[in-house]
């Protein structure tokens, strides 16, 4: 009975691993037809904006929708400081949403005046 058990187990595992591959292949290719429709910027867009915006290095991007069905860019940052700083960019036009950790104020480039 134990051998059957660790068997189901074992197949359980493995049906989700697949349906995890299954959905990430599926998200990268809506990414994929989204951009080549012209819904969202490119990747080189948005590291253009970062630079242009902040000071720092990224260190992870992300391309993710969130529930209202929006493209959003998730950056997180490592500011001069060594503060992570979390960047929200919307996919469809570049523009900054939201800036979260302790030295995103330090880290945002100053506009001459």
């Amino acid at each position: 009975m134990d051998d059957h058990r660790g068997l189901g187990l074992v197949v359980l595992a493995l049906v989700l691993a697949l349906a995890v591959a299954a959905g990430a292949d599926d998200d990268h290719t809506r990414a994929k037809a989204a951009r080549e429709a012209g819904e969202i910027v490119s990747l080189r867009a948005i590291l253009d904006r970062v630079e242009a915006e902040f000071t720092g290095s990224p260190l992870e991007i992300e391309l993710d929708d969130d529930d209202a069905g929006r493209w959003v860019y998730k950056v997180k940052l490592l500011a001069p400081g060594g503060a992570i700083v979390k960047l929200e960019y919307d996919a469809r036009d570049a523009r900054l949403l939201r800036a979260k950790g302790g030295g995103a104020d330090a880290a945002r480039r100053r506009r001459p005046d």
